[in-house]
């Protein structure tokens, strides 16, 4: 039987290969970005100004990366830290169709 707000099930299968991975530890003076690109054997690590637009331009890259490698994203998700700024980073990234 289904339990109700059953959070150890996703209601939403993970492609690993059509989605873009990155977690963000988010700092007052940088931020520290990672991801797994799917295609690529790289797993970039990248220290950044706190800039969400910039953020943007570097998911984006990251995503055209796959596309070369032969593996077009359907879905780009994005893990970070729910402390200072989490809330509006949730709205930021939701105009941009990125799902946190």
């Amino acid at each position: 039987m289904l339990k109700p707000n059953d959070l150890s099930r996703s209601p939403v299968v993970l492609d690993e290969s059509s989605t873009l991975i990155a977690v963000i530890e988010m700092g007052l003076a940088s931020w520290l970005v990672a991801g797994r690109i799917p295609g690529v054997d790289r797993h970039p690590l990248r220290k950044q100004d706190p800039d969400p637009s910039r953020l943007l331009v570097r998911l984006h890259q990251w995503r055209d990366e796959a596309v070369r490698a032969g593996h077009p994203i359907a879905r780009i998700a994005v893990a970070y830290e729910a402390g200072r700024d989490g809330f509006w980073r949730t709205a930021s990234g939701r105009t941009a169709n990125i799902r946190p």
